[in-house]
Formats: C-alpha cells, sequence, structure tokens
C-alpha cells in the first residue's frame, strides 16, 4: 500500500456510496487509476466488501456483550457449528489464555442475552462462558489511524 491507496481507502470510508468517477476527482487521478486501486485493494483482500456498515442498535439490539468460552476438549469444530446456528452471535475469535473462544454478541435485552448465553451453553463442546455487557463504547471500530501509520511506518 502506498500513500494513494490510504487516502482511497480512507474516502472511501468517509464517502461510502461514492461513484469511482467522483472518487478520482476528489484524489485528483484518473477514473482508471482509482478503478485499478480498488480493483488491486479487492484482490488483495484489502477491501473486503462494500455493504452498508449496519447499526445493530438501531436495528434492536441495544446490548452488546463480549462472551468469553471454554470449550470441552477436542470439540472446537463442533462449538464453532453450534454457535454459528445462533444469530447474535456477529464474530468469534479463538484466544490464548484461560479462554478458547471470544465472541462478540448482541441482544434485545438482558433477558435476551440471558436465553442468548443459554443456547450457547445448550452445547456439549461449550463447558463455561463468561460475559462482559459493554456499557458504551469510548472508541468506535476505526481504520484510518492504522492505514496513516502503515504507509508511514
Amino acid at each position: 500500500m502506498d500513500q494513494l491507496d490510504v487516502r482511497l481507502l480512507t474516502t472511501m470510508r468517509a464517502h461510502p456510496r461514492i461513484g469511482l468517477t467522483e472518487l478520482a476527482r476528489l484524489l485528483g487521478v484518473a477514473r482508471g487509476t482509482v478503478q485499478a486501486r480498488v480493483e488491486k485493494l479487492t484482490a488483495g483482500g484489502v477491501i473486503t466488501d462494500f455493504g452498508p456498515t449496519v447499526s445493530v442498535h438501531h436495528a434492536g439490539y441495544p446490548i452488546l456483550a463480549f462472551v468469553s468460552l471454554q470449550i470441552a476438549q477436542g470439540r472446537l469444530a463442533e462449538a464453532v457449528i453450534a454457535l454459528r446456528a445462533v444469530p447474535e452471535i456477529l464474530e468469534v475469535h479463538g484466544t490464548s489464555g484461560q479462554h478458547d473462544l471470544l465472541c462478540r454478541v448482541v441482544a434485545r435485552s438482558t433477558e435476551h442475552l440471558q436465553e442468548v448465553i443459554a443456547t450457547v451453553l445448550a452445547s456439549p463442546a461449550v463447558q463455561r462462558t463468561d460475559t462482559t455487557i459493554a456499557l458504551s463504547t469510548q472508541i468506535p471500530f476505526r481504520i484510518e489511524p492504522l492505514l496513516g501509520a502503515a504507509v508511514s511506518g
């Protein structure tokens, strides 16, 4: 990635509905250059989607929680299959340390969160959960500072 790629990605994030022609105008480069860069960044896996960012809070799920799971020995694949079936689980990461998986979970209420956790615990592959409810978001997901650091570093 170079400085133009960073400017391209930053502008695309700031204006997600922008067209290639307008993007080229804002960046001061040819439309073909923008198209080639977008295609290169997409093929290289840097750009992973063009879909809208959805606010789960405004979509009716105001509770955000992080649920750590301990998985029964040798049953990780089984646990992941069970977790995929729970729509309120937005993402799952394998971790080191005391817990095996970390899940980002949303719910309509604390009661609903308890139901989601009960569903997770119903899988014989899951031995234990530990839940932390997020009270506020101090720094929302961001990528722009990292992009700037990647080019200057």
